[in-house]
This record gives structure tokens, C-alpha cells and sequence, in this order.
């Protein structure tokens, strides 16, 4: 920043602001003693801000906001008596909040939020400052407890303190704010119960505690707050019944309780809030009927009450609702039948009702709702037929009528909705040939169409479906060949027409499929004939299924495929010797079995190396040279293997007697090997002089960390690991540890990876006896815990290199702590995994196999939601409900029919990810300031 500040000695106002400025703020910028108001925001300013801020008397705006600024929040601004805007939001500023701000009783709006280093408590000095109107902190890592004294601040309008570490209790004192408006304090840790003195501020419109600790009911007292637009209190442990008052809030535009244990049943009198368009009761214990007043809401726009106990009918005054978009009651006990004045709505996009109860059939009345985006209607006891204006849903993208009582064919109208991606149809009694008019879906990513009664061919005209990933028509009675046109199904990752009646032989045009890579089975058909040849290109295969048919020949075309998890040829006609690969050698007899000619047995005469291309063994004479050859090489192993060992134990023997006459606590007497992975100005001996106790940071799960102080002034923090992190390296006896060396997956791992909560990894050194990692130092005031650190390599958890009171481990994202701690396990578990996968070296990334076995020794506790991951994403994830929070963003609630087992890998597709932003409740949003 470049400003002749010897011109503007008498100047007042010194406005910069949104012009791209570089460079630091002078220091001598305290000497224009005239200024009252200084602007520097949304600049690209770094540096501290000046100590000489605080000369400026007359100071009464100072705005920096939306720069890079560093350092502490200066003490001297303290001394700036006039101070009324003092606006620091969206820096890098640390440390912690000076509490001689206290002293600027002239001060109405103090943001200092978006400065993630910016820690401590709120100062309880913050109370004095008697005119404050706005108290923005959010998203800092701002802890301890709300201080009783900001319930002196008689005049505060606005508390924003969301996204940050606060814990304790909302203390009752924040009832005499009596001017508050907005109290926004969501994403913390906070505990206890919400205040009954809450109900004390008549003026307040928005009221957000969702994500925190809270237990208790919701006081009755609320109904008070006559002035509230907005209640989100969602993702706590609260419990009790819905306050009958909640229907004196006349103005009230969202009511948001989900994920708690809210119990009892939804008050009628909620009719009573005419302004209502959010009423969101999902994952909770309510019991009872919906009441039939809830029609009388003509704002309405979205109504969630899934994963609940309510019973009865869907009231046919939901009708009413003319603005209703969104209408998810799935996972309840609801009965009777879909009430069709439903489908007159004009502004529906989605509706979820699965899994319940209901009956009757569909209504013909469907086709009028041409807003319909979504439609799931799965796991419940719908009758009938699919009828024909079904056609008339122009821009539906997901119809789900899986697990019902449906029967008769599906009418060619549903060509006409030509916006489908996933089709479900799965588990019902329908009939007759599939239409040809699918083939007009060109767009359709899933056709999931099993367990039906279908007959007739597999349209040949499913290859024009370039987009579909996922065709599974399974337990069907299928007749005729496999068409050869699937072989164009160039997005085809899954590939399922087992159970049915299909003969011929296998199409050499799938193995054109370059794509299939979760699973091909075409198991329990009349297929003939042998295994393509042009099957071997299906390298990324995961899962192949030949299992009862008629197949006949060799197994060689199944030898180069080295991504295979799961493998079945039994009960076939196949011959000769089995490939000699590692697949081969680790299968079960049973997915053998029933193959007369097949070399089966564990000998290893039944897996050449050498089977030609017709699976014709070599002669006797090259099998009696093969076996001495072998023998000949093992016999030579084995004696280099022994003077190895031999050689190896005296190199120890003299090694540790060097060793015993060393007092370096690292055994130095090994000589180091260096590796950086920047570039450094420091040697490795400055580094050891700095690994003594005096030193210690921190201790983790894996390591002790140490601050060293290099000679030429830099600072970086040094983790030595303990040596059970060197357990791979030194002789792991254990099988899960056996392959795996901590060490060099860390330094392969953090040396490639990039992200804004990883510090920069510096460099690595190691002998034999000792491993040491170095990094960027992060000096953040007294280090509190979880200050700084990096995701560990074995993706359990992540490492605290700051204190031990925490136990070592601190995660990243506070509002993970909220959640259940298996789910904290589970999703940490594959970020390891997904680590791995990532690896900037190809070769050093796991296959398939690696893979499918780390993820069997994850459990999936939640398995609700299986069925809608197997077909859309290709494995259950737990906690993935459509509209669960993630990331802080809001998303769509859309339940997904349970009971149906994981069959297949995961697949990277997520193709309907986008519809769970569809509806956003503002619960979730970064609502508020900062």
C-alpha cells in the first residue's frame, strides 16, 4: 500500500476499499491524528495491523475487513475512545481477543469472525462495552463458555457465534439482551438446556442452535417470542414434546427440530402460524396422526416428518397447500392410500413416501403433477398397475416404485419422461416385455428392474442408453440371448440379467464395455458355449458371476483379470488347468464346484503358467524339467536365505555393541538418510540438537513432536514416531500389519497432498533405528489443543500435536463432534482408504482387491439406507441420507427403502448428488454474520 501519508496529516476519512491493494498498512499511519474513518476493506493487504493505530483519538470506523492481515488484534485500539464500527472480519489475524476492548464503551459493532486463528475465551470485559449492537466471532476457533456479562449489553441486537469451539451452557443472563434480534450460536459444542429467559426477548426473529450438545425440552416460555421468524434447533439430543405455544408465534416462517428425540404428537394449533413455509419434524419419536389443519397453511413449501412413529392416513387437506414443493413422510407407520389431489399440486417436485404402510393403488390423477423431480414411492403395499399418465412427468428425474404389489407391464408412456436418470422397479409383480420406449431415456444412468415376473427379450434398444451405468434386470424370466448392442453401453459399470431364462453364448461385444468395473454376473441362465476371449479386456472388473450355466472350455481368458474380488464359474462345463494367478489360488471350492473337467484341486499341477491359448498343458518330459527346475531353485533359496540370516545376525551382533557404548538418545551411531521435500536452509544435524525434552510440543497416537529452532532462525516442528509406528519396518509379526509400513505411506502420503488443514510437510529423515518427519511450525499464542495437525496416514483419526489433555487426538471439523463416535470411526476409516486411492503414484495406489478388503473391516452400523447406495452410488454409506447436513450446506430430505443387502463394490458415480441441494432449509446455510 502505497499512500504519502505526510499529505493527509488533517485528513478525516481515508476510504480504499474494493481496489485490489497490495502491501501492508503503514505504521506511521497513526500520525494522520484528524482521522475519524478508515476503510481498507476487500484489498489484498498482509502484514499486522499497527500498534499506531491507537494515536487516532478521533478514530471512529476502522475497517479492514476481507483482507490477509496477520498477527494479534492490537491492544492499542483500546485507546481509541471514539471507536463505534471496529470491523476485522475475513483475515488471517491469531491470538486472542484483547479484553481491553472492554474500555471502548463508545463501540456498537465488534466482527472479528472468519479469522480461524483467532482463539481463546470471549473476554468477560466484552460486557462493559455498553452501546454494542453487533458481536460477530463466528467461524474462529473461539472456546470456553458464552460470559454471563454479555447479558449487561442491554443494546446488543446481533450475537453471531456460530462455527466456532464454545461449549457450556447458554447462560439465562442473554435473557436481558431485550433489543436482540438475532442470536445465532449454531455449529458449537454447546450443552445444557435452552433458557426458559429465552422467552424474555420479545424482539428476537431468528433463532439458531442446530448442531450442538443441547438436552432437555423446548420451553414453553418460547411462545413469547412473538417477533420469531426462524427456529432451527435441529442436530442436538433434545427431547420432549412440541410446545403447544409454538402456535402463537403468528409470524413464525421456519420451525426446524430434526435429529433430536422430540416425542408426543405435532400440535394442531401449528396451523395457527399462517406464515409458515418450513416445517421441518424429521428423526424424532412423534407418534400420532398428522393433523388435517396443517392444510390450512397456504405458505407451505416444504413439510419433513420422515424417520418418525406417526400413523393413520396422509390427510387429503395436505391438498391445500397450493405452494407445497417438497413432501417427505417416508419411514413412518402411515396407511391407506395416496390421497390424488396430491398430484394437483402445481409447484410439487418432490415426493417420499417410503416405507410405510400405504395401499391402493396409483391414481391416474399422477400425470397432473408435471413438476414431479422426484417420486419415491418404494417399500410399501401400493397395488394396481403403473398407469398410463405417468407419461405426463416431463421432468422427473428419479421414480422409485420398488418393493410394492404392482402388477401388469409398464406403459410405453414412460418413454415421455425423457428427463429419467434412475428408474427402480424392482420387487414387484409386474409383467410382460420391457418397452422399447426406454430407449427414449437417453439420459438414464440406473434401470433397476429384479425380482419381477418380465418376459419376452431384453430390448435390443437398451444400447442406445450411452449414460446408463447400471442395468440390473435379475430374477426375471428373461428369454433369448444377450443382445449384442449392450456392447455400446459405453458407461456401463454394472451389468446383472442373472436368474432368468437367457441362452446362447456370452457376446464377445461385452468386452468392449472398457467401463464394467463393479460386477458382470449373468449366473443361473442356460448360457453355452465358452468364455470370449475378448473378456480379458475387462481388467477393471470387480466381480464376475458365470455360476450355473452351461459354459464350456478353458479358463485362459480369466487370467489377466488381476482386479477381480469376487469370482464364480461353478456348475459349468469347464476344462483344463486353472490360470496360476493369486485370484485362482485363494478361491473356494464352491465357487469351483460342479465341474467335471476342471482341474480343480489344490495341487499344483492344476495351475500352469504355461497353458497355451487353446488350455493345452506342455508335454511330460517339460513338466518332469519344470519340477526339478523348481526344486533345483528352491533348494538355492533356501541356502542364500540361510548365510543372509547368518550374515544379517552378526552385522546386529556388532552393530549393538556400538550401539551400548552411545549416549545419543536417538542411537545416532546409524548413519541418517535425508530426503526434503522442499527446499531447506538447515542440516540434519541442527535437527537433532533440538530433540531433547525441553522441546516437547506434544505427544500423539503415533509420535512425540518437538519445536526446533534452526540456526538461521526458522522455526519447524519435528515428529519422532514411536516405535510401534515402525512396527512394519522392523518385523510385524502380525498379518494386519504386515504389509503396511507407516513410515513411507506417511511420507508418500503427506508429500503429495495439498490441503488447507494439512501443514506443509517439510521433509523426512531416518536410520535404522529412528523416524523423523518434519514440518512448518505454527505458532498459534499458548498452542491450545487441535491448534494445528495432519490427517494420519492410517486415516483413523487426526493427530494432535499439542497437548495430551485431549488424549492425542483432535479432529479437524468441530461439528464432526457432534456426531456419534462410530460415525466419526466410519467416515475417518475411508478417508484412509480414500487417501490410499489418491496417491500422486499410480503404483503406490491399492487395486480393486486392496481395496474391497479394507472396506470389509469397516462396519456399516447404519444399514437403513442401503438399497438407494447400491443402486445409485453402488454400496451403502452410512449416514448418507439424502437429506442429512453435510459440509455445512443444507440438503434434501429423501429417504430410501431399507433391508436390501450391499451387493456390489462402490462406485465413483453419484449422478443424483445434486438433488440433495434441491431444497435448502436455512438451518444449514452459513445464516448469519460474521
Amino acid at each position: 500500500m502505497q499512500v504519502d501519508l505526510h499529505n493527509m496529516l488533517s485528513t478525516r476519512k481515508l476510504v480504499i476499499s474494493d481496489a485490489n491493494i497490495t502491501g501492508t498498512i503503514p505504521v506511521d499511519i497513526g500520525d494522520c491524528v484528524s482521522l475519524q474513518f478508515i476503510d481498507l476493506s476487500s484489498n489484498s493487504l498482509v502484514g499486522t495491523i499497527p500498534a499506531s493505530i491507537g494515536k487516532l483519538q478521533y478514530l471512529e470506523d476502522l475497517i479492514l475487513n476481507s483482507n490477509q492481515l496477520t498477527g494479534r488484534i492490537p491492544v492499542e485500539i483500546s485507546n481509541c475512545t471514539r471507536l463505534k464500527n471496529l470491523l476485522l472480519f475475513d483475515n488471517r489475524l491469531a491470538g486472542y481477543i484483547p479484553p481491553e476492548l472492554g474500555k471502548l464503551s463508545s463501540l456498537k459493532v465488534l466482527r472479528a469472525g472468519g479469522n480461524k486463528d483467532i482463539i481463546g475465551k470471549i473476554p468477560d470485559e466484552l460486557g462493559d462495552c455498553s452501546n454494542l449492537a453487533v458481536l460477530g466471532l463466528a467461524d474462529t476457533r473461539i472456546s470456553g463458555s458464552l460470559p454471563v456479562s454479555l447479558g449487561k449489553l442491554s443494546k446488543l441486537q446481533s450475537l453471531s457465534i456460530y462455527t466456532t469451539m464454545l461449549s457450556g451452557e447458554i447462560p439465562p443472563d442473554l435473557g436481558n439482551c431485550s433489543e436482540l434480534v438475532d442470536l445465532f450460536l449454531y455449529e458449537n459444542r454447546l450443552s445444557g438446556s435452552i433458557p426458559p429467559e429465552i422467552g424474555k426477548l420479545h424482539k428476537l426473529e431468528q433463532l439458531l442452535l442446530w448442531q450442538n450438545s443441547l438436552v432437555g425440552a423446548i420451553p414453553e416460555e418460547i411462545g413469547n417470542c412473538t417477533s420469531l421468524k426462524m427456529i432451527d434447533i435441529s442436530l442436538n439430543s433434545l427431547s420432549g414434546t412440541i410446545p403447544v405455544s409454538i402456535g402463537d408465534l403468528f409470524q413464525l416462517e421456519e420451525f426446524m427440530i430434526s435429529d433430536n428425540n422430540f416425542s408426543g404428537s405435532i400440535p394442531s394449533n401449528l396451523s395457527n402460524a399462517t406464515s409458515l413455509m418450513q416445517l421441518q419434524l424429521d428423526t424424532n419419536q412423534i407418534s400420532g396422526l398428522i393433523p388435517p389443519e396443517l392444510g390450512s397453511l397456504p405458505k407451505l413449501t416444504v413439510f419433513f416428518a420422515w424417520q418418525n412413529q406417526l400413523e393413520g392416513s396422509i390427510p387429503s387437506t395436505l391438498a391445500s397447500c397450493s405452494n407445497l414443493q417438497a413432501l417427505d413422510l417416508s419411514h413412518n407407520s402411515l396407511t391407506g392410500s395416496i390421497p390424488p389431489g396430491l398430484f394437483q399440486l402445481r409447484n410439487l417436485t418432490k415426493l417420499l413416501l417410503i416405507s410405510n404402510d400405504i395401499s391402493g393403488a396409483l391414481p391416474p390423477e399422477i400425470g397432473n403433477c408435471s413438476s414431479l423431480v422426484r417420486l419415491r414411492l418404494g417399500n410399501n403395499r401400493i397395488a394396481g398397475t403403473i398407469p398410463k399418465e405417468i407419461g405426463g412427468l416431463g421432468i422427473l428425474n428419479f421414480l422409485d416404485l420398488s418393493s410394492n404389489r404392482l402388477s401388469g407391464p409398464v406403459p410405453d408412456e414412460i418413454g415421455n419422461c425423457t428427463e429419467l436418470q434412475m428408474i427402480d422397479l424392482s420387487n414387484n409383480t409386474l409383467q410382460g416385455p420391457l418397452p422399447n420406449s426406454l430407449s427414449s431415456l437417453t439420459g438414464l444412468q440406473v434401470l433397476e428392474a429384479s425380482t419381477n415376473q418380465f418376459t419376452g427379450q431384453i430390448p435390443a434398444s437398451l444400447g442406445r442408453l450411452v449414460s446408463l451405468n447400471k442395468l440390473i434386470l435379475s430374477r426375471n424370466s428373461f428369454s433369448g440371448s444377450i443382445p449384442l448392442s449392450l456392447g455400446l453401453s459405453s458407461s456401463l459399470q454394472l451389468l446383472d440379467l442373472s436368474s432368468n431364462g437367457l441362452t446362447g453364448s456370452i457376446p464377445m461385444e461385452l468386452g468392449r464395455i472398457e467401463t464394467l468395473e463393479i460386477a458382470l454376473n449373468l449366473s443361473s441362465n442356460g448360457l453355452t458355449g465358452p468364455i470370449p476371449p475378448q473378456l480379458s479386456a475387462l481388467t477393471r472388473l470387480s466381480i464376475l458371476d458365470l455360476s450355473h450355466n452351461k459354459l464350456e472350455g478353458h479358463l485362459s481368458p480369466l487370467a489377466g483379470l488381476d482386479n477381480l474380488v469376487s469370482l464364480n464359474i461353478s456348475y459349468n462345463n469347464f476344462t483344463g488347468y486353472l490360470p496360476d494367478n493369486k485370484l485362482f489360488r485363494q478361491l473356494s471350492p464352491t465357487d469351483l464346484a460342479g465341474n467335471q473337467g476342471l482341474c480343480s484341486s489344490i495341487r499344483d499341477s492344476c495351475f500352469l503358467k504355461d497353458v497355451d491359448r487353446a488350455g493345452m498343458p506342455r508335454n511330460e518330459n517339460d513338466l518332469r524339467r519344470s519340477r526339478k527346475l523348481k526344486l533345483a531353485l528352491a533348494l538355492l533359496i533356501t541356502l542364500t536365505v540361510a548365510m543372509v540370516i547368518m550374515g544379517t545376525i552378526a552385522i546386529i551382533r556388532a552393530r549393538r555393541t556400538i550401539r551400548d557404548d552411545d549416549d545419543s538418545e536417538l542411537g545416532d551411531s546409524w548413519p541418517w538418510q535425508f530426503t526434503p521435500f522442499q527446499k531447506l536452509n538447515f542440516s540434519i544435524d541442527q535437527v537433532l540438537k533440538c530433540l531433547v525434552d525441553t522441546n516437547i510440543i506434544g505427544k500423539g497416537c503415533s509420535g512425540v513432536v518437538y519445536r526446533a529452532d534452526m540456526d538461521n532462525g526458522e522455526v519447524i516442528a519435528v515428529k519422532k514416531l514411536w516405535p510401534n509406528a515402525m512396527a512394519a519396518v522392523n518385523g510385524c509379526n502380525d498379518e494386519k500389519c504386515g504389509v503396511r509400513d507407516s513410515f513411507s505411506t506417511e511420507v508418500k502420503t503427506l508429500g503429495s497432498i495439498r490441503h488447507k488443514n494439512i501443514v506443509r510437510f517439510l521433509g523426512c529423515c531416518w536410520n535404522r533405528s529412528t523416524r523423523l518427519l518434519m514440518y512448518d511450525y505454527m505458532p498459534n499464542g499458548s498452542l491450545v489443543a487441535g491448534s494445528y495437525g495432519y490427517i494420519a496416514p492410517d486415516g483413523l483419526h487426526v493427530v494432535d500435536w499439542v497437548r495430551q489433555k485431549r488424549g492425542g487426538i483432535e479432529v479437524l471439523d468441530p461439528s464432526l463432534l457432534s456426531r456419534p463416535a462410530s460415525e466419526i470411526e466410519e467416515m475417518m476409516q475411508a478417508l484412509g482408504i480414500a487417501l490410499l486411492c489418491v496417491n500422486s503414484s499410480p503404483d503406490e495406489r491399492p487395486n480393486m482387491k486392496d481395496v474391497a478388503a479394507m472396506l470389509k473391516e469397516i462396519k456399516h452400523e447404519r444399514e437403513e439406507y442401503a438399497k438407494v447406495d447400491v443402486l445409485v452410488k453402488g454400496s451403502p454409506a452410512p449416514g448418507n441420507q439424502e437429506n442429512k447436513r453435510s459440509g455445512g450446506v443444507p440438503a434434501t430430505s429423501s429417504s430410501n427403502p431399507g433391508g436390501t443387502q450391499n451387493l456390489y463394490p462402490k462406485s465413483n458415480n453419484s449422478s443424483f448428488s445434486a438433488f440433495s441441494l434441491l431444497y435448502s432449509s436455512s438451518s444449514n446455510s452459513k445464516t448469519g454474520f460474521k
